[in-house]
């Protein structure tokens, strides 16, 4: 396979061939690989490359399509999973080289013990940021991810390497995760798919409140794949949910008369939208009014600055971390991540109660302001992009920038993002779709209709473009 046909192959269409033996795991495994040697260099997304160990996968998987037995529906499919998703016997170094010590991991996270049992390929890691603490891809462990739309330009983070190894070709499918928009910074950036599904809908280790393992792919129905796999309950997580059997890649058409759509392009502070993404935010609403869905403005409930309790939360989980690090040179600790986290130490316990208080309040507000909706579109990101090697939109709050996406970590909400235009430097736009609570396949389903919708082409850039 050539990496044009990797990058517009579906997983139905490589499975399917896996099936009629016109393609093979093997083939793809070593298409993968090969394009990996000549691209990854350039941009810088992905480590811990195993070739022997993925070969070995891809060949028992082969046989267990010649007879018939696959193990799942992603069996033999070439894939990532993310450095902060736990793998047993891989390294988990969260981005942060004062980490570059540590024993690989022992034990596998939920996510990735999934993709074993059901026969995934997984040939490589992703790279990401410090601590995930920045929704941009500059890490002291692995350095700046380049966007290969644009080398010039920023995938996002955290799932950094994800974003920029999938929208180059580099494997068909990864596992990120999403704390304030993790997976759909980089799918917003890089042109992608992604869902962060429902609070407890994929299992995850360690289990939070407000951070989730998420698919991420270059189509909708690719990701439906994934999440079928990864959903689901395991007893670790105490937050999962009980299996529902959803087969999501079979049950994404939907008729979208009548479905009342919300407009949200100001959530009423941090940064506007510039006025290309707030007018693409536009155009997909209107895109779902021409098949007969209600579209109107959702008016943001909030009146105070909302994501600044996030902020503070998200600070005194990045001192903890900081503090608990190996003895290490400054150089090996992001300073953005450093110089921003520090005012938690000053943080008492009765501040950290109030700031979870103020987080609840503004929960319920949404929760209140989604009753009169079905689904509420928004930007992924109020910009379309920034320089490579910035850690986000301003330096000294370096995930200030994600406003639209940080809000529903704290409803619990799924949300997606899909590409729906591009601007004249040829970068993606993100829309972002919002759903009510465990409705993961409603917010799949808007997601896909926008992606039939748009009307552009996804000339995926295999070869990495400056």
């Amino acid at each position: 396979m050539t990496p044009t046909e990797m990058a517009t192959t579906s997983v139905r269409e490589l499975t399917d061939g896996f099936r009629k033996g016109s393609l093979s795991p093997v083939e793809a495994l070593s298409s993968t690989l090969s394009h990996v040697e000549a691209t990854n260099g350039s941009l810088n997304a992905l480590f811990s490359i195993r070739p022997d160990e993925a070969m070995e996968n891809a060949k028992a998987s082969e046989k267990r399509w010649k007879d018939g037995a696959p193990l799942g529906p992603l069996d033999g499919v070439p894939m990532t999973i993310k450095d902060s998703v736990a793998m047993k016997g891989w390294p988990f170094y969260h981005g942060i080289a004062a980490n570059k010590s540590l024993p690989p991991s022992n034990w596998d996270s939920p996510p990735a013990a999934r993709l074993k049992e059901t026969g995934a390929t997984i040939f490589a890691k992703t790279t990401m940021p410090d601590c995930g603490l920045l929704a941009a891809g500059v890490s002291t462990m692995f350095g700046v991810v380049r966007n290969p739309w644009n080398r010039a330009y920023n995938t996002g983070g955290s799932s950094a390497g994800a974003g920029a190894s999938l929208a180059s070709g580099m494997g068909f499918l990864s596992v990120g995760s999403d704390i304030a928009g993790s997976v759909r910074c980089p799918a917003g950036h890089c042109g992608l798919v992604s869902l962060k599904p429902t609070q407890g809908r994929i299992p995850h280790l360690m289990p939070e409140f407000m951070r989730s393992a998420g698919p991420m792919g270059r189509t909708t129905e690719d990701i439906a794949f994934l999440m079928s796999i990864l959903s689901g309950f395991d007893e670790r997580d105490p937050w999962s949910f009980p299996a529902d059997d959803t087969v999501y890649q079979d049950n994404l058409g939907r008729d979208l008369k009548g479905l009342k759509i919300g407009i949200l392009t100001d959530m009423g502070f941090g940064p506007k939208p510039e006025a290309i993404v707030a007018a693409t935010v536009e155009a997909a609403g209107k895109a779902l009014e021409a098949q007969g869905a209600i579209v109107s403005p959702f008016v943001s409930p909030l009146a105070t600055d909302c994501y600044e309790p996030i902020d503070k939360w998200l600070m005194i989980r990045g001192y903890a971390e900081w503090k608990a690090l190996p003895e290490h040179e400054d150089h090996e600790f992001l300073h953005y991540v450093r110089d921003w986290c520090q005012p938690a130490k000053d943080m008492g316990a009765l501040e950290a109660w109030a700031i979870l208080g103020e987080i609840t309040r503004m929960r319920a507000k949404l929760y209140d302001a989604f009753a009169d909706y079905d689904y509420v579109l928004a930007p992924t990101l109020p910009v379309v992009n920034f320089p490579a090697e910035e850690p986000g939109m301003f330096r000294d709050k370096p995930l200030a920038h994600t406003v639209f996406t940080a809000m529903f970590n704290q409803t619990g909400q799924p949300a997606s993002s899909v590409n729906f235009a591009f601007d004249e430097r040829h970068l993606p736009i993100g829309v972002q779709v919002v759903g009510h609570r465990c409705d993961d396949l409603g917010v799949l389903q808007i997601t896909k209709a926008l992606e039939e919708l748009r009307g552009i082409e996804m000339d995926w850039p295999t070869v990495p473009r400056d």
